[in-house]
């Protein structure tokens, strides 16, 4: 199977292909692979409401753009006493161009006055997988946690630094990339769209 995965991220390509390396038969690309074979490929605007719709919209693009299978993903932090933000809108929070750091403090301004016990939060993946002829499906991944008082840890990136595991009594930005491979939101989603993918070959 020729998998097209909706990312022009070599890391983001590299993790799930690790993850698939066990599936045989299964071949992935990503958009600059595809782009050589029928041209470039215009950016889906993410105007969904949730994490689903979202990676719905850029899987059936790319699906459709190509004919072949297409994978894609929306990702974001769910912070309970925001109301569930910043959710989809994660990665424009604190407004266009906003750097990593200026999206934690604001959360973090947001949460100046919030108990520990009502700071609960967690990462969530969800994952689209469009396949022709055999459907649609989705496949989620979550990581729970809580948002700290303060960014500490340089290992992560986004929400990392804010982000605490109370189990590891450290941040997502302080633990080892190789525990966090094996606990984030979107390692849990790729176990399950791994698992997915194996019973459409």
């Amino acid at each position: 199977m020729k998998l097209l995965v909706a990312t022009r991220n070599k890391g983001k390509l590299k993790e799930i292909t690790q993850k698939f390396s066990s599936i045989p038969d299964i071949a992935l690309f990503s958009i600059e692979d595809i782009e050589k074979e029928i041209g470039s490929i215009s950016e889906v605007i993410e105007d969904g409401t949730t994490f689903a719709e979202n990676a719905l919209k850029k899987a059936r693009d790319l699906s459709q753009r190509t004919g072949y299978p297409a994978m894609a993903d929306d990702s974001g932090l769910v912070v309970d006493a925001l109301g569930g933000e910043p959710g989809v809108y994660s990665a424009r929070y604190a407004g266009d161009g906003a750097t990593d750091a200026e999206r934690n403090a604001l959360i973090l301004e947001k949460l100046k006055d919030v108990p520990a016990r009502e700071r609960k939060a967690r990462f969530v993946c969800v994952l689209a997988l469009v396949v022709p002829e055999k459907g649609e499906f989705l496949a989620e991944g979550i990581c729970e946690g809580e948002i700290s008082t303060e960014p500490k840890g340089s290992h992560g990136f986004g929400y990392d630094p804010i982000f605490y595991l109370p189990e590891y009594h450290a941040t997502m930005a302080e633990i080892p990339l190789e525990i966090k491979n094996t606990l984030s939101h979107r390692a849990r989603a790729l176990e399950k769209a791994a698992k997915i993918v194996q019973l459409l070959i």
